[in-house]
């Protein structure tokens, strides 16, 4: 596999593998050295033309720790600016002899559109509204973890049967897409649930719909909750407060969740929308995916520089 596109694109064997690795690494990064160098003289740029704090900095972390030089392309102090294409952006920084593109952009396609001209690995760290890989990637090990009971392994074929629901935008995310491509090959029941304005189209995915929160947390043993994303679906999200309200996880609907049920974000989260506070820190996952984001984004670095 030179890159990494879609979850659409690996096999129950990959992710199985992905998990192995990641579980290697998380040792390591919980470790004094942190360090193994067995990408050393590599190169890698990160061209991210959307904002990013978790993704961007994992795959910083996780390039350098693996030996990698790691650059950031800043798009609005760079030629993109005046006009330059994306195209021409790339073939000019692969002409400086780099061997990994970490690329977030705008537009759905786009990564794949650069791995199809590029001798590099190229690897979607968020494009448009279609995938966001390696954050499923980071879920599923986060899951695994916890179904296992710390046994990454173990709990990576338990996920079969799992009840999942994803709960919020699905129509604008592109973390959802990854998750529910993933987890479908895994064998996973995955239920969806969002403003009726976010869930366009939700059929193709061929997964149940749930009416209300209630239904989407009842018998789930994980749920993952997206962020509105205001800056694609501006005009078509309710207002925070009644998006709390009805598609929030809060003090008056956790108890829809069974005690066992994990709770993940992505992130960023918005504070008493997407959940509450309380919620957030006495039951989410967020930092724990944050955390294993690093080792898992090591995990793929290391996959496709085998290839």
């Amino acid at each position: 596999m030179k890159d990494l596109i879609s979850t659409k694109d690996l096999l129950k064997d990959d992710f199985k593998a992905l998990i192995a690795q990641a579980k290697h690494f998380k040792e390591l990064n919980s470790s004094e050295a942190r360090q193994e160098n067995k990408l050393a003289g590599k190169s890698v740029i990160q061209a991210f033309f959307e904002n990013s704090t978790r993704t961007r900095m994992s795959f910083e972390l996780s390039a350098k720790r693996l030996g990698c030089d790691s650059t950031s392309l800043s798009p609005a102090i760079s030629s993109a600016a005046k006009g330059e294409s994306l195209l021409d952006t790339i073939k000019n920084l692969e002409a400086m002899q780099n061997d990994f593109f970490v690329i977030r952009h705008q537009k759905s396609g786009a990564a794949k559109f650069v791995a199809g001209r590029s001798k590099a690995h190229v690897i979607n760290a968020g494009d448009g509204c279609n995938e966001h890989p390696t954050q499923a990637l980071l879920d599923l090990f986060t899951m695994s973890e916890h179904f296992g009971a710390g046994d990454a392994i173990a709990g990576f074929e338990s996920i079969s049967g799992k009840k999942i629901s994803i709960i919020g935008d699905i129509f604008h995310s592109r973390v959802a897409r990854s998750n529910i491509y993933a987890l479908q090959t895994l064998g996973a029941e995955i239920t969806l649930f969002g403003p009726p304005q976010c869930m366009r189209y939700a059929e193709v995915f061929g997964s149940k719909r749930a009416k209300n929160i209630k239904e989407a947390l009842n018998d789930a043993d994980a749920v993952i909750m997206l962020r509105i994303q205001l800056e694609r679906s501006e005009d078509e999200v309710p207002l925070p407060n009644e998006y709390a309200k009805y598609f929030g996880l809060n003090s008056s609907n956790i108890e829809f969740l069974p005690p066992h049920a994990l709770v993940l974000h992505p992130g960023p989260v918005n504070r008493g929308v997407e959940m509450s506070s309380e919620v957030m820190d006495s039951r989410s996952l967020v930092l724990e995916q944050t955390q294993n984001g690093v080792a898992m984004r090591m995990a793929v670095f290391s996959m496709l520089a085998q290839s």
